[in-house]
């Protein structure tokens, strides 16, 4: 696939480019991930990148799939990062391709300070990222001027896998009127008791959108009070963004896949 010609930069041998593939969607790509796309050696992949995406790596580059997905055997980062420097010393062109944006819960920092420390020359390609991209391909904006005046993306899980322990959640229900979970469906029921023990409304608008911008995407609408009946009914499931607030009523009237079936599914 050729790729116009925008003044792209050159991918040198010996180089790592961090690029963000965005949320799935293969259009939602920025013209410097497609163009490197076309010109890496290696692409060191997540699980999560669409294969829409990997269709337009072109045909002599070797994909490695490094995805890490809870409950499966994974990669550990550290090895992801150690792959990369190694590729890299072989005189490969790497592209290192992650969902959404790789600075935005994509462990992108730690495979950055790697190659840095490593001397390892390396570009940073930002992607869109789901909490932003996928809300809006699921009728629902992060902001309104009407209705919040700030928003938070947080994990929902640390490193162990539990609930974010350094998080004040207190502050958290009170201090955002919109939040954007990543990762978070398996403590969803837990995150929701504590912020409806903070003081956040049981009525108050929740959406889970599972797969955002494919084709399959699928949007689950529900009330905080009603969480972990949604999630321990088994109506939502991973790989899905949360979103909580005002925000979300707005799905009604600007869902523009649904209202003019042009994408995706509802359930």
């Amino acid at each position: 696939m050729e790729i116009f010609n925008f003044g792209s930069p050159d991918f040198a041998p010996g180089s790592v480019w961090l690029v963000g593939a965005g949320p799935g969607d293969p259009g939602l790509l920025t013209l410097l991930a497609a163009s490197a796309l076309q010109q890496a050696d290696v692409i060191v992949h997540d699980a999560l990148v669409s294969d829409g995406i990997l269709a337009m790596a072109n045909e002599n580059a070797v994909l490695e799939n490094v995805g890490k997905r809870g409950g499966k055997a994974s990669s550990r980062q550290s090895d992801i990062s150690l792959r990369l420097a190694e590729l890299a010393k072989q005189h490969k062109k790497v592209l290192r391709l992650k969902g959404g944006d790789p600075f935005v819960f994509g462990r992108g920092v730690e495979e950055a300070l790697l190659l840095a420390e490593a001397g390892i020359p390396f570009r940073v390609v930002p992607g869109i990222t789901a909490g932003i991209g996928g809300l809006a391909y699921a009728g629902i904006p992060v902001t309104h001027g009407a209705m919040n005046q700030s928003v938070t993306f947080l994990t929902g899980h640390d490193p162990a896998g539990a609930i974010p322990g350094g998080l004040d959640w207190d502050a958290l229900a009170s201090c955002s009127e919109v939040l954007v979970l990543y990762m978070a469906i398996r403590h969803m029921p837990a995150i929701a008791a504590r912020l409806i023990s903070a003081g956040r409304p049981m009525s108050e608008p929740v959406a889970f959108v599972k797969n955002a911008t494919m084709a399959d995407q699928q949007v689950v609408e529900t009330m905080l009070g009603k969480v972990a009946d949604v999630v321990d009914g088994g109506r939502v499931a991973s790989p899905s963004i949360v979103v909580i607030g005002p925000v979300v009523a707005l799905r009604n009237s600007i869902n523009w896949i649904e209202k003019f079936s042009l994408q995706g599914k509802t359930k």
